[in-house]
Parts: C-alpha cells; structure tokens; sequence
C-alpha cells in the first residue's frame, strides 16, 4: 500500500530515488504478527484465470481438508493491499477463513504479483475491480462451491475496488473491507484533505510528461509507495508501512521482480486513481449486507467511517481498540477473525 501518497515530493519522486532497505532491522512481531501463516487443516492450490480482458488472474485456492466435496459450500474472494501481493496479508485471511469452513480465493491484481499486465505495476481501477468479478466467474464453476453464496473482503486498497465491484455485480452476497483506503480519495485528495488543488494540477502535469517520454521510448518511472530507508525525519506512517513491507515481518518479492519496484505504482499511470469514486453509488450495495473494519489509531480510519455514512443498510462499522492500519495487515492477536467469520457465517447460505 502507498503509504504516503499525499505528499507531493513522493507523488513526483522516480525509481532512481529509490535505495536499499537497511539491512538487519529488527522488525515489530508483536501481537501476534504472522503474515506468512500456513493452515496444516486446509489444502492449497495455484490457481488461475481470465478478466474480461483475457489477462491472466493468478490466485491460491484454499479449501478446508474437511470439506465435503459432494455438496456446494460457501466462498470469499480476498484481495491484498494496493501496491502489494496475495503473499501479503491476503494469504493470511484466506488461510484463517479456510480454517473455519469457507473455501476462499486470494489473488494477484493484474499488473501486480504472479498475475498478467503490462507494464509492470500500472494503475488501472476498473481492471482491478473487474479481477474481483473475474474471481467470482471462477469460483462460480468450482463444483463445490455455491454460486448463490460468494462474499468479498478486501484489505486496505482492495477494499475500495470490492465496494466498487459490489455495485455492479450482485452475485457478491456479503462485502467485508478491512484498514480500507478509498484509493480516489487518497490520491485526489490526500489523508485528511493534505493535498492542494494546485497540488494536484502538479501531479497530473508531472503524470502526463511522463506519459509522453515513455511513449516516445523512455523508461517508466515509478511514484509513492513504501519508502526503502528511514531516516531521523521519517513520519509514523512511512515507519509502519516500512516495518512490514521492507522487513522480514511482511517483505516478498515475486520471482523475477524487483524488491525495489515493490509497491511503487507507475508514475504516469497512477493518477488514473484520481478518476475513481468507489462510494459513488456505495447505497445501491442494499440490501447485500457491508462490513467495514478499521483500527482505532489507523490513519485511514477516515475512509471506513466516510463508507459507512454513505453506505445503506444494513451496514456496520467495527473499530479495533488499540489497532492502526497496519496491524490489521497480519497481527492475529488484534484482526476479529471471530467477526470476520460471524459476519460470512450469518449471510452466506
């Protein structure tokens, strides 16, 4: 997830900018921090599959060993941070889901991960909430899964495209969002509205020479995303986006990638997010039920609570006590699970 994408000087800054992550740092483990968490009761598989672009979609199946495989059974799509991969927190949640029953299916959005798209990181809003649909065409021709009972839970920016998803496609019964950032927003106008309208015309001048050299052959450059370094001056949001993505707590690189490119979006492409309003119809949603789970110190906070003012019913809005945005990315000792599971449980058939 692009952590400081309201800020100018990040927005404009290119992969050249980027350095090394600092070797040895300790990482915060605590409350249970467990990304890279494997269910020994659940079966995994690799998956794939087409968007309606015919790219190809690369997930993992997680389906619990005690499944009975003669009848349907109800499923959830989990999508992971922006900027990040299904090995990042979207894995975990399927896998903890799994353990309570669902089938459920994370996966890559195209562009990003193991999945297709070209050039490596683009920002495409309407591909990424398409992938979402793609993945319930997927899980639809599953034997045992029922078509009629398929939830989304989507995790920091993902949660913006399964909401958008949602209102087009009703065969999404449940939608869930947890620590979810309202990309739109987040790159019009920035946290808190941080970011000028003059700002923002800079952002978009600095976005379409970009576009222009790359049409004429110049090499992509790449903006925002988690920062590689920390310095005396680095904010508390670069120093939580820093110790899960560039240390051993939540750190993975795609084979054939490169750790530098690692949630940094394409700068010309990125400000496609600021033609994206995934509230913009969020009441049509209704009745399909929407779960919307924040932290009570995350900085995003402010896009739950807007998606539940806006949001019809019926509708709820779970804060966790202590808990910032991060946190809900893999520390199981603060994530409700329990609520997670009483939420799908209750409106999956």
């Amino acid at each position: 997830m692009k952590s400081v994408a309201i800020t100018l000087a990040l927005l404009l800054a290119s992969a050249s900018a980027v350095v090394t992550t600092v070797p040895g740092l300790a990482q915060d483990m605590s409350n249970g921090a467990d990304n890279f968490y494997k269910g020994t009761s659940v079966d995994v598989e690799k998956v794939s599959f087409k968007n309606k672009l015919g790219m190809k979609v690369v997930g993992n199946l997680f389906v619990p060993k005690t499944l009975d495989r003669s009848r349907t059974s109800p499923a959830i799509v989990v999508g992971h941070p922006m900027g990040a991969v299904k090995e990042q927190s979207a894995n975990l949640y399927a896998t903890k889901l799994a353990e309570q029953g669902f089938i459920t299916l994370s996966f890559d959005l195209s562009f990003w991960g193991e999945s297709e798209g070209q050039p490596r990181n683009t920002v495409s809003p309407d591909i990424y909430v398409d992938d979402f649909s793609a993945a319930v065409d997927f899980l639809s021709t599953r034997p045992f899964v029922n078509r009629e009972s398929i939830g989304v839970l989507g995790i920091c920016g993902s949660g913006s495209f399964v909401l958008s998803a949602a209102q087009i496609d009703p065969r999404m019964k449940a939608i869930a969002t947890v620590s979810m950032y309202d990309m739109g927003a987040a790159n019009r106008d920035g946290l808190r509205k941080g970011v000028s309208l003059e700002q923002r015309r800079e952002i978009l001048r600095a976005a379409a020479e970009q576009r222009f050299a790359e049409f004429t052959g110049s090499a992509p450059k790449y903006t925002s995303g988690t920062v590689h370094e920390l310095a005396a001056n680095s904010t508390p949001i670069e120093r939580e986006f820093y110790d899960f993505y560039r240390t051993p707590r939540g750190e993975f690189t795609p084979a054939g990638q490169s750790p530098l490119l690692t949630t940094h979006p394409t700068l010309s492409s990125n400000v496609a997010f600021m033609n994206f309003y995934p509230f913009a119809h969020i009441e049509t949603i209704s009745p399909r039920p929407v779960l919307f789970i924040a932290g009570e110190k995350a900085h995003s906070i402010e896009f739950s609570e807007d998606a539940y003012k806006r949001a019809a019913q019926p509708k709820e809005l779970v804060i966790v006590p202590g808990a910032g945005h991060v946190d809900l990315y893999d520390r199981v000792n603060l994530i409700p699970f329990d609520k997670l599971t009483e939420f799908f449980r209750g409106n999956l058939s």
